[in-house]
């Protein structure tokens, strides 16, 4: 621990058992991961700044929250002792893509449930105060970056789970056929992209129904319910390739028009690759989960014809686009 804290600037604290298989694990862990975190600060001869990832359950009785109740109060007095900024961030229930289902988000239990096609049971209906995961980590390095000290509780949308089963169980009807809800709320969005990752990548492409008499031929391409929308077309010549790149938020959706290509993505952190081979002579949609490098490039002999579908519109001093290679 000594030697990992030599050159930091700040620790952020994220440490913690909230899960075992006795209480004796929790109440014992946790105060003890703050202890250690503090024996190894104590050695440096300056004070480091120091954000804890406190619960919203250190407010109440249980096991889990009389432990972080305990880990705060230890991180505390070190920083009255040694002159260091400590932030307590009391974070409310998380919730995010690809977070554990039956573990410690009902959010990822519903949607899980839900893109499998199964019928969540609701156990025990009460309020919750929700914080998109990606919110979180804003406020702990925002704390980070400027200590202040003291108690931060990030500002959270509460809805019993009642509302939270209702408002995931409608966008996933009505995805299943391609149609996007009202993206115009933050919060809605991020729980939709906290459902929709869910569902990839086996419940993709879509192919939407084609329409056709003498005249010709049709289908849809977006149905989306309010908020922004950018839709726009692209050229790409053979060999070539487009994207490279992931977003954190947007809602964004591939489908080729004309010619042969492959659409490639890959999870970050990950090295495993998804392909979806695409083509005009079948329409096929197949939307970029949120934290996904992604690409498309051109197969064919020809060029390739993309439409692309943006729940924003580009802002070139908030892209919410990061270079990567697929």
């Amino acid at each position: 621990m000594a030697k990992a804290l030599v050159d930091v600037d700040a620790v952020v604290h994220l440490a913690g058992v909230n899960r075992a298989t006795d209480d004796d694990t929790i109440r014992r862990v946790n105060p003890w991961l703050a202890e250690q975190l503090v024996a190894g600060l104590q050695l440096l001869d300056r004070p480091v700044p120091v954000v804890y990832g406190n619960s919203v359950h250190a407010d109440g009785d249980s096991i889990f929250g009389m432990a972080k109740r305990e880990a705060a109060g230890i991180l505390a007095r070190y920083g009255a002792e040694s002159g260091a900024t400590v932030t307590d961030v009391v974070l409310p229930n998380i919730f995010g893509e690809w977070g554990r289902p039956f573990h410690n988000s009902v959010v990822a239990t519903f949607s899980h449930q839900l893109a499998r096609g199964e019928s969540p049971r609701i156990e025990i209906d009460r309020e919750l105060p929700l914080l998109h995961v990606q919110r979180a980590a804003d406020v702990l390095l925002a704390a980070a970056a400027s200590p202040k000290g003291g108690r931060v509780d990030p500002a959270a949308t509460t809805m019993s789970v009642t509302e939270v089963l209702e408002q995931i169980a409608t966008m996933a009807a009505s995805y299943r056929g391609g149609d996007l809800p009202d993206l115009g709320d933050p919060f809605t969005r991020d729980l939709f992209n906290t459902y929709r990752s869910y569902t990839f990548p086996s419940s993709w492409p879509i192919h939407p129904e084609v329409r056709g008499d003498q005249r010709g031929e049709l289908f849809e391409t977006v149905r989306a319910r309010g908020g922004e929308a950018q839709v726009f077309f692209s050229t790409t010549r053979p060999g070539f390739t487009r994207g490279q790149h992931y977003h954190l938020h947007k809602v964004e959706r591939f489908l080729v028009l004309r010619g042969t290509g492959v659409i490639r993505l890959r999870k970050l952190f990950s090295n495993e690759v998804v392909e979806f081979p695409v083509s005009g002579e079948r329409p096929a949609i197949v939307d970029m989960p949120t934290m996904w490098v992604h690409s498309i490039t051109n197969t064919g002999d020809d060029d390739l014809l993309t439409l692309f579908y943006a729940d924003e519109l580009f802002d070139p001093e908030h892209p919410d686009t990061y270079a990567e290679e697929v």
